[in-house]
């Protein structure tokens, strides 16, 4: 008896391709003619559709004072990812952060951000905000749920407290999370943001990935050689 031919794909390869196949042809279908600033913009973006199979991120997804380079010029300066939660962080690929020798943090568990939030009386997410302005080296924050931890980066910046290489902030849910993603939009910290109330921990490990999978490390290096002696 012949083996049945299997109706549906089966190599991830494949399946990812066909995946992003379909994402344009919906793009076309819904803002024909759409352009983007920048081939890696245009990468972040249908990443984080294709995560969400949300269109919205079209028009929601806002990019800030070339944010985008600036935390690929601070992956070559090999700056530390700070998540607000462990979920965030456990989507993001290690192995490519490894070897742009990128650090990364979740500091939510962390006993001297539990201490700091019980003395302080503010949530963890904003204690870890404080523990991290502590520690050296160049920082981005990325944040899938916490509110607060958005305010907390404003306000420590403009207090001259807490200096940060860029923020993504797509925290989602119905307190706070719009209004604090339209504050970062405003502020003066390069940003990734999601307006509204969509966005999520999944939603912030895709759009590093995207980054670190269209970031070219030996090109990259060169680029930054040349700007920085501009």
């Amino acid at each position: 008896m012949a083996e049945e031919k299997e109706q549906y794909l089966t190599v991830p390869d494949k399946i990812t391709d066909r995946s992003f196949q379909i994402i344009q042809q919906e793009i076309e279908q819904i803002m024909p003619g759409k352009t983007f600033d920048s081939p890696l913009q245009e990468a972040v973006v249908k990443r984080a559709i294709h995560t969400t199979a949300d269109f919205d991120y079209l028009k929601n997804l806002k990019f800030t004072h070339n944010v985008l380079e600036r935390i690929q010029q601070a992956f070559m300066t090999h700056a530390t990812i700070y998540t607000d939660t462990t979920m965030a962080l456990a989507g993001m690929n290690k192995r490519r952060l490894d070897a742009l020798q990128v650090s990364y943090q979740c500091l939510i568990r962390d006993e001297r951000v539990q201490k700091l939030a019980q003395t302080k009386q503010i949530t963890r997410s904003m204690a870890a905000i404080e523990i991290a302005a502590q520690q050296p080296g160049k920082k981005i924050f990325v944040v899938g749920n916490a509110p607060t931890a958005l305010y907390k980066i404003i306000e420590m910046v403009q207090k001259q407290t807490l200096q940060v290489e860029a923020v993504i902030g797509v925290p989602v849910g119905f307190v706070e999370a719009a209004e604090s993603k339209a504050a970062l939009m405003h502020s003066a910290i390069p940003s990734i943001v999601a307006l509204g109330r969509k966005g999520g921990s999944n939603l912030a490990a895709a759009l590093v990935n995207a980054i670190i999978y269209n970031t070219d490390v030996q090109n990259l290096g060169d680029e930054y050689g040349r700007n920085s002696r501009q």
